[in-house]
């Protein structure tokens, strides 16, 4: 098979590698979820992405006569190499045919470009920053997708494989059954914690009292996550975009957040799924998707974790408890039935202790891989 690539110029060529995955996947897979159309355009926009200030990158498609067969993006981070003190290009949107020819031609591509500007090593799928989906599905092909994580049809892996990569690190999803009864030992900490500490629980009833907060979340986050595999610090921009976009989808009956003499050390954010919605619209938030979306949040049986964290100096403290706790008794009230974790790193072992003590087992697996140049 003959494999010719280009790189993406102009409206039509961009549009073209937005949409290729529907072309790919929709009529042959039916656990695959479109993103939000909308979202994906506006992140490969400079003008509308201000993580483009730190980041360069290219996009490429493949294409067989007039048949559009793979697409790739290949970028740095050059703030995050700066912070982690690497010299490492990622890549993501990587979406081929069955059909290492094509696969092996856009990461060809990919890591040409990485070499021409310096990079030792090439890594993906992985994109802009910690706020995108990381990591290509190995594990749980069968299952309902979740929202913020990419999805690939099984061949994929071999694919990269074929291709010389390797695997980098996992992170795993958990399921947890909301329907059975929680450990007597989480009600009991709970209580510890409100009653002898001076730790408060802050939950919220409407999205109006939320934003106070938004900023202090993110904060923590930078704060609390820099132990995690690839993490870098959001940005002031960062920060301020990603608390409107939160805005936009929380539910403030699954905010939970902890005060210590009126300062926050802790946080977790659940929303209900709203796959199925984002199915039925196919991606498109208009003329009627955003209503497809929100009937299929209210209708939803499955709570979706996007996330959460602690100050460091806290955690051991039965603050983690205290907050499962508070989102248990809300997902009861709102009849959900399970939970879904999003992604936990496999070497994340005290957030893997903590979901498995509740009960919750691991049912999709992501991968990162890596290559050398």
């Amino acid at each position: 098979m003959r494999v010719y690539i280009k790189e993406v110029k102009g409206t039509l060529q961009k549009k073209r590698f937005v949409f290729l995955p529907e072309k790919l996947y929709a009529d042959s897979y039916p656990r695959w979820v479109p993103p939000i159309y909308k979202n994906v355009i506006n992140s490969l926009d400079s003008r509308k992405n201000d993580t483009w200030d730190f980041c360069s990158g290219k996009l490429y498609l493949t294409h067989n006569g007039d048949s559009i067969t793979g697409r790739i993006l290949v970028l740095i981070n050059h703030r995050a190499n700066e912070f982690l003190k690497k010299k490492e290009a990622r890549f993501g949107y990587f979406d081929s045919i069955n059909n290492s020819d094509v696969a092996s031609t856009l990461l060809g591509k990919a890591e040409e470009w990485a070499r021409s500007k310096g990079c030792n090593r090439i890594v993906g799928p992985m994109v802009f920053s910690d706020l995108n989906p990381s990591g290509m599905l190995i594990e749980g092909f069968e299952e309902q997708s979740s929202i913020g994580t990419w999805w690939h049809p099984p061949y994929a892996k071999e694919l990269l494989r074929n291709a010389g990569y390797v695997k980098e690190i996992d992170w795993v999803s958990y399921v947890l059954d909301l329907t059975r009864p929680r450990p007597s030992i989480y009600k009991k900490i709970a209580e510890r914690v409100l009653t002898r500490t001076r730790f408060k629980l802050v939950e919220f009833e409407n999205k109006r009292k939320i934003r106070p907060y938004l900023r202090g979340m993110f904060n923590l986050s930078n704060r609390a996550h820099l132990h995690l595999y690839g993490f870098s610090p959001m940005s002031d921009g960062q920060m301020k975009k990603s608390a409107d976009s939160y805005l936009k989808i929380l539910d403030p009956r699954f905010l939970k957040i902890i005060t210590l003499d009126g300062e926050l050390i802790a946080f977790c954010i659940g929303i209900p799924d709203m796959t199925s919605g984002i199915r039925a619209a196919r991606g498109r938030l208009f003329p009627f998707g955003l209503f497809k979306i929100s009937e299929a949040r209210k209708k939803s049986n499955r709570l979706d974790m996007i996330a959460g964290a602690i100050e460091p100096e806290h955690r051991g403290k039965g603050l983690d408890v205290l907050m499962t706790d508070a989102i248990y008794s809300s997902a009861a009230k709102a009849g959900l039935t399970c939970c879904d974790s999003r992604l936990v790193l496999e070497n994340n072992l005290k957030m893997r202790a903590e979901y498995e003590k509740a009960g919750a087992k691991v049912y999709k697996r992501y991968r990162l891989f890596a290559k050398k140049l």
